[in-house]
């Protein structure tokens, strides 16, 4: 009996001690970062997560079809993305929505030829090898520099790339013309001394997604709203200490730090809340991406847009 009373008070010690030891655990935030989106960097660079009452768990993705596939999955509960790669997920009606975005400048969303090119506009690249990635920015940019000039679809030859393969093929002349972002951009212009045909100025908002999904926004709220608060001060500590972290990022990313330099002197990236003219934005690109057949159907874009974290982005 007395020994049965001691394994009762055991038992009913543990289980009293299990909720407290689960509660001593901090809440962690599962965030996805692409290779040149640099939030990770920056976020640890300025030490902006000192403090905080949660943990990050950072997950590394290539490009952002994965990404996008991470948080429908419930893998991811936040991520940074292209807005093409985000309309593409919420088209299937996964359980995401846009919580805050990115801006840059415009100019580091570019279409490059070979600098002993004698192209000089876009019309002159009548039949002449485009790279591009479908619904990606580079086929964004160049369609709506098509449109602007009045030129129909197949002025150009397509030819399906990703970046990291039209990065290399540039310079060897297998494609004529490459429209890209940063930092392929730079180390074209820096490495084989490509140059700019046209930017995304006046052509397309370039915006970029921060998503969520919406079983995070539930659950994990008042984590999400402080993360956002702090990607916001990591990014003001970037423009305060430009190449000083410009050469931080190159050793991540393991590239020249004279690309990185050149780049983020020139980037003035900022993030901010799904304002008005953001969420103008997206619907525009939703717009384009069914015109250009990218997406399947036309994409009502407010029902996937949460502007509850404006606060925490500083509107």
């Amino acid at each position: 009996m007395k020994f049965a009373r001691s394994l009762h008070r055991l038992l009913l010690s543990t289980l009293l001690a299990a909720p407290l030891a689960q509660a001593s655990e901090p809440l962690v935030l599962h965030v996805g970062d692409q290779n040149y989106y640099n939030v990770r960097a920056s976020v640890e660079a300025s030490g902006v997560l000192e403090g905080a009452p949660y943990r990050v768990d950072w997950k590394h993705f290539q490009a952002a079809a994965p990404l996008a596939e991470a948080l429908n999955t419930g893998d991811l509960d936040l991520g940074f993305l292209g807005d093409s790669g985000f309309l593409f997920l919420a088209a299937k009606q996964a359980p995401v929505k846009l919580i805050g975005v990115s801006r840059q400048n415009p100019d580091t969303i570019a279409l490059l030829v070979p600098k002993d090119s004698p192209v000089k506009t876009i019309a002159d690249l009548k039949g002449k090898k485009v790279a591009y990635w479908p619904g990606a920015w580079s086929q964004q940019l160049t369609l709506r520099a098509l449109e602007q000039a009045g030129l129909p679809e197949n002025h150009v030859d397509f030819i399906k790339l990703m970046p990291i393969d039209a990065a290399a093929a540039l310079p060897q002349g297998s494609i004529d013309a490459f429209p890209v972002w940063e930092p392929y951009i730079s180390q074209q212009i820096l490495f084989s001394g490509a140059r700019p045909l046209l930017t995304a100025k006046d052509l397309m908002p370039g915006l970029s997604a921060i998503a969520a999904s919406t079983p995070a926004i539930d659950s994990k709220r008042e984590a999400i709203a402080d993360f956002l608060g702090r990607v916001k001060r990591a990014r003001a500590w970037v423009d305060n200490h430009t190449d000083q972290y410009a050469d931080l990022w190159a050793k991540k990313a393991n590239l020249d730090q004279n690309v990185s330099r050149h780049w983020l002197r020139q980037a003035h990236m900022s993030v901010g809340p799904v304002d008005r003219q953001a969420a103008a934005d997206l619907q525009s690109t939703a717009d384009f991406l069914f015109k250009v057949k990218a997406l399947p159907a036309p994409l009502a874009t407010a029902g996937i847009i949460d502007t509850s974290f404006s606060q925490a982005l500083g509107e």
